[in-house]
């Protein structure tokens, strides 16, 4: 029953995940609701384990459909890795207590600004090229891979919204991009669960084979209804992030 129950959460998180991430919102609760006495890096490595699949998978359908450029997002992702792993180690020694109560003001003007600004990410109109892009790209994939290893919530999303704002990005294609980074980010964190043994790999199998047939679900969405149908999910996910964060820093 446990394998089930976490398994459709993890369907669920995928089919979400694929389209403009947040997976973590649902997959995360739906193991520590299910496994409350677990240790939590194995909770955290579990759904890590599971969660990278789908993501690499959204990754590879998104540039079959969708332009990757490829020459800035390969070393943003190569950066993101590194300050992933910079991130994750700095948490052992440095509390990121400190985040709980910003997060939610940050991610708010990030909703106001998306809902104000109408027109943005509607149009794919990338500003730079060459060497412009690529430090740009790898900035957003330090500064965002960093914060990923140290604290987490939002990283998607945070992701699509640089890539949209200061790239030039549709949603579609800032989501696409913030796959193939996210990937990145979250293998780096894997490598470290995995080094220190916290993982379930029993559960991990039937977890990513779920997560991946949610994110088949989620990108056909994706293309079939086109980048305004993106924008609208990220503002849902961002809001649905609000919520969760706002209550863990003021109410739990």
């Amino acid at each position: 029953m446990e394998l089930l129950i976490v398994s459709l959460a993890s369907l669920l998180a995928g089919f979400v995940d694929s389209i403009v991430g947040g997976g973590g919102l649902i997959l995360v609760p739906a193991l520590f609701a299910t496994f409350p006495t677990a240790p939590p890096a194995t909770l955290f490595g579990t759904n890590k384990g599971a969660s990278i699949w789908g993501t690499a998978f959204a990754t590879w359908q998104f540039s079959r459909r969708v332009e990757m450029r490829w020459a800035a997002l390969l070393p943003a992702a190569a950066a993101g890795f590194v300050a992933s792993f910079a991130g994750a180690w700095l948490v052992t020694v440095v509390s990121p207590e400190f985040l709980r109560k910003l997060l939610p003001v940050v991610l708010g003007v990030v909703l106001v600004y998306t809902l104000v600004k109408k027109e943005l990410g509607l149009t794919h109109a990338p500003r730079f090229a060459g060497a412009k892009e690529v430090w740009v790209a790898v900035c957003i994939g330090s500064v965002i891979g960093f914060y990923d290893g140290f604290f987490g919530p939002g990283t998607g999303s945070f992701f699509v919204f640089l890539f949209v704002r200061l790239l030039g990005y549709d949603f579609l294609s800032a989501s696409a991009s913030a796959k193939l980074l996210n990937t990145a980010t979250n293998g780096a964190a894997l490598i470290l669960f995995v080094a220190k043994g916290h993982i379930w790999w029993h559960f991990v199998l039937a977890m990513a084979l779920a997560n991946v047939v949610g994110s088949l679900l989620g990108t056909r969405l994706a293309f079939k209804h086109g980048t305004g149908f993106v924008r609208l999910v990220f503002m849902g996910v961002v809001s649905a992030l609000i919520l969760k964060t706002s209550y863990d820093a003021f109410l739990k």
